[in-house]
């Protein structure tokens, strides 16, 4: 080959901008005239290379024509449907299984046949059309007759075999061959009962373009069940194993399952819980252990599903990255934190030095993800992990609540080479997205998986179906599920609705479904799929966040550059702070409106068809109301969203407030704030979410992203006398240094430090709530009729009070005790009166939860029956009821 490459060809085989997306078809940017010729060149070494204006290597060739996407080709793969299309040549076809288990480049070339471009190939599509029938193939563990049968989905590898150790780290190995079925891409072995318990990993040897060369990964077992320490090697176990089963753990009881609607999730995290929580033995702080232990805060969670919580919220964990799991090699911040100002930076400097290294990370970075955290577990090394998150789902379903756990499944901690990476060390280019041009995806913050591919969004069923009948999970919540497939979480929730308690011992349908149903990223606007985002789920029973009750009440949104900007619940309605970015006292009003109209929708299930009458007095339907240029209302029913006002993200509510509220608002008034803005959550139709703490004031010393900041800034405590968290310090500078000016008076206002009357009146008026919620069947209707019917907003349009929202729910033939229930959000500081015309001559009373409370201001809302005339103090949430004839 002499020929002389043109200085603007592309030369790069690094990269991979042709997609050879089935067995007839390649598709490349560029031209495809007769012209030129078009092959796919292709080396079981892996040396090809560009070298002297050409390519060189040992090589084979699959010849390509010029051809034409079918219909069905652009549906599938809509972000390739402008480039050209080649179809290979039929006398080749025998060459694919061989050339897809090396390197494969595409090659175009001129009538004279000098190379014009060059570049790698991305396989997915053509990995998934000839093995199709992998996604019926057993995977990981599978044991027969005392023994493991040990597979692994690996069609490009060249040999893969099966190292096996007697322990989890250190000693010697023996090497096992495994065999390949030439129609799935499955590599396997059988062993014999005398593997069980011990540790394992593949070596693979495959093609890799990260590396540019065929390497030997050795790897663990992305179907791993159980994994040494920091996850170095996988384990072979039984999770049916009797030793791995808690006492009781095929008989748990679970507590009543309850439908969608009626979920009222508490969103906590395993170290947090117990982290700093005195009544716990030091050694099992931080552990799953924890959840077993009668200690103050499970009897907090006692308490809270006594008043009506149903669901846990655990954020991951499932195997992560970024916290040494043995803890002799962790390192915790060793200055006297709670010595330091309360404004200093003193604080969040010491945390981070050791941030990479301390026991502290949400989690959010996958190495396995069905096998549980080794950083909570007594011992890493081995099964205890298995049993003692066992022992916590037991702990957690006694205490009378359900669990839901949050997965991970849209990316990974690493790609390529590196030694943190597992899936693409398996198979090369597959389980993640990559960009037109090559490289992976990285949107999410770290390497994009593809659960549009067939293997990786069959691991997402395959993890989620593993959790749910094996550990017992009740419920997930999917991370950022906008960049997985519409068509993945519906095969999620077919396959859990298979699973019932005769054959998996759990009711599959009863597990609850929802996610971050955010559009963003190379997927934005469906551009590689139908997107499983907020809009698109409507009618599919899976519930999404909705960012518009949370922003209508907290105010502004979470990437304000002045924190001040107010809302319905911070101070927009009659407490203004000053702040420049809240515009004109017409412009507040204006605004604040626009919030009441967020809010009706988000309290009516955020329906995208519920029409009411908006605050300008026009009819709209949900759907019809704007929010930031999108329409407001986009679910189905009511059970399809998830409303909140906090989560883990961003500053937690009290936090927000303090930014928000006027400096001089008392701590009595801003405790009143709190519980009003939660009641638009625990109100209203849907999933109602809360960040654990919120409760109990809980702050994070403004923290906005509090991911790596350590137990200090993450503090949930249970102790009232600890405080509440606020006045930890500055928080890290490396997401809050913007807003440290705004942070650092405040943090050093003592008036801002809640005390323990303060938090327990907090703790108080959420468990009313609670009780109110779960009191009436109506603040959970099922469906878009009967929210049409049975709730109304008074009065709307010109007689609408800015900052008073007032809710009427239509209970007669539903509730056997109440004909009405009246709920008014009152956020202004004056007493307000509200009259309602159903109500005139009716004997309402307040409802019996706030009538026999200890809060002398809710005591005083009243009812004129002569005029139906509800009056309600400033900065309260009533809730009338009219008893059933």
């Amino acid at each position: 080959m002499s020929h002389t490459v043109r200085e603007d060809a592309a030369r790069d085989l690094s990269g991979s901008a042709a997609h050879w997306i089935d067995r007839n078809t390649v598709v490349w940017r560029g031209e495809s005239s007769g012209e030129l010729t078009h092959c796919l060149l292709f080396s079981e070494k892996g040396d090809i290379a560009c070298a002297l204006g050409d390519l060189t290597g040992d090589t084979g060739s699959i010849r390509l024509s010029p051809g034409a996407l079918t219909g069905a080709q652009r549906a599938r793969w809509p972000h390739l449907a402008g480039h050209g299309a080649f179809r290979v040549d039929p006398r080749d076809a025998a060459l694919l299984p061989e050339a897809l288990r090396g390197q494969v480049v595409a090659v175009r070339r001129d009538a004279s046949g000098a190379l014009l471009a060059a570049t790698g190939v991305q396989i997915p599509g053509v990995l998934d059309d000839l093995y199709a029938e992998a996604v019926h193939a057993g995977l990981g563990p599978v044991w027969k007759e005392g023994g493991p049968e040990v597979s692994v989905w690996a069609p490009t590898a060249r040999v893969v075999e099966l190292a096996l150790y007697d322990a989890p780290r250190g000693g010697s190995r023996t090497v096992h061959e495994m065999r390949r079925d030439d129609r799935t891409g499955v590599w396997s072995v059988a062993g014999t009962p005398s593997w069980r318990w011990r540790y394992y990993t593949f070596l693979v040897t495959v093609y890799s373009g990260a590396a540019g060369g065929i390497v030997v990964n050795e790897v663990t077992d992305p179907y791993s069940l159980s994994l040494a320490a920091d996850s170095t090697r996988s384990q072979l176990v039984d999770l049916s194993d009797p030793s791995l089963r808690p006492e009781g753990w095929s008989s748990l009881p679970k507590p009543l399952a309850v439908p969608q609607e009626r979920v009222a999730v508490h969103e906590l995290h395993v170290r947090d819980f117990s982290a700093s929580d005195l009544s716990v033995p030091a050694d099992l702080r931080g552990t799953y252990a924890a959840f077993a232990l009668d200690s103050t805060g499970t009897a907090e969670l006692r308490g809270l599903a006594v008043d009506g919580l149903t669901h846990v919220h655990l954020l991951p964990v499932f195997d992560f990255a970024t916290v040494p799991e043995r803890r002799s090699e962790r390192a915790e911040p060793e200055c006297d934190l709670a010595a330091m100002p309360a404004d200093s930076d003193r604080q969040q400097a010491c945390v981070s030095q050791v941030a990479a290294r301390d026991s502290f990370n949400w989690g959010y970075d996958p190495l396995h993800y069905t096998v549980p955290e080794g950083s909570y577990a007594s011992d890493p090394d081995g099964p205890a992990r298995i049993r003692e998150f066992r022992e916590m789902i037991a702990g957690l379903n006694g205490a009378g609540l359900r669990v839901v756990m949050d997965v991970v499944y849209n990316h990974t901690y690493a790609a390529g080479q590196d030694p943190a990476s597992v899936l693409d060390r398996v198979v090369p280019g597959y389980y993640h997205r990559l960009l037109d041009d090559g490289p992976v995806a990285t949107s999410t913050c770290c390497a994009n998986t593809a659960p549009e591919h067939a293997m990786m969004g069959r691991l997402v069923v395959d993890s989620v179906v593993t959790w749910a009948r094996e550990y017992k999970v009740d419920g997930f919540r999917f991370d950022l599920m906008g960049h997985h497939p519409k068509a993945n979480l519906l095969a999620v929730r077919e396959a859990l609705n298979r699973l019932t308690p005769a054959e998996d011992g759990v009711d599959g349908p009863s597990i609850i479904l929802y996610g971050e149903g955010w559009s963003f990223g190379e997927v934005a606007g469906d551009a590689r799929f139908e997107q499983a985002t907020q809009f698109n789920m409507a009618g599919t029973g899976v519930a999404t966040f909705s960012d518009r009750l949370r922003d209508a009440v907290r105010g502004g949104g979470p990437f304000d550059a002045d924190p001040g900007v107010q809302g319905f619940g911070s101070g927009l309605a009659g407490a203004p702070n000053g702040s420049a970015a809240n515009g004109t006292p017409e412009q507040q009003r204006e605004r604040l409106l626009r919030y009441q109209d967020l809010i009706k929708v988000g309290l009516a299930g955020n329906l995208r068809d519920y029409v009411f009458t908006a605050s300008d007095g026009r009819r709209v339907r949900g759907a019809e109301v704007d929010y930031n240029g999108f329409p407001a209302g986009y679910t189905a029913a009511p059970g399809e969203v998830v409303n909140y006002v906090d989560a883990h993200d961003n500053e937690t509510l009290f936090d927000a407030l303090a930014y928000k509220l006027p400096r001089a608002t008392t701590m009595a008034e801003r405790v009143r704030m709190q519980t009003l803005s939660l009641a638009t959550v625990l109100l209203g139709q849907g999933v109602s979410f809360v960040h654990a703490g919120s409760e109990r004031l809980r702050s994070k010393s403004f923290d906005r992203n509090s991911y790596d900041s350590g137990d200090w800034f993450n503090r949930l405590l249970w102790d009232c006398a600890q405080g509440n968290g606020f006045g930890g310090g500055l928080p890290p500078h490396r997401d809050n240094g913007h807003r440290w000016d705004y942070a650092r008076p405040l943090l050093a206002d003592p008036a801002l430090l809640p005390d323990c009357a303060a938090i327990a009146s907090a703790r108080a008026r959420y468990g009313e709530l609670l009780r109110i919620r779960s009191s009436s069947p109506v603040f959970a209707l099922g469906s878009l009729a009967e929210v049409q019917r049975r709730l109304t907003f008074l009065p709307g349009g010109v007689r609408e009070i800015p900052g008073v929202v007032t809710m009427h729910l239509d209970a007669s033939g539903l509730d056997p005790r109440w004909a009405s229930v009246t709920v008014v959000f009152n956020a202004t500081p004056e007493t307000r009166a509200q009259a309602v015309a159903a109500l005139e001559g009716a004997p309402v009373t307040l409802h019996p939860v706030q009538a026999a409370c200890d809060d002398p201001v809710v005591r005083q809302s009243g009812f004129d029956p002569a005029t139906g005339t509800l009056s309600v103090p400033g900065r309260t949430v009533a809730v009338f009821v009219r008893p059933a004839p």
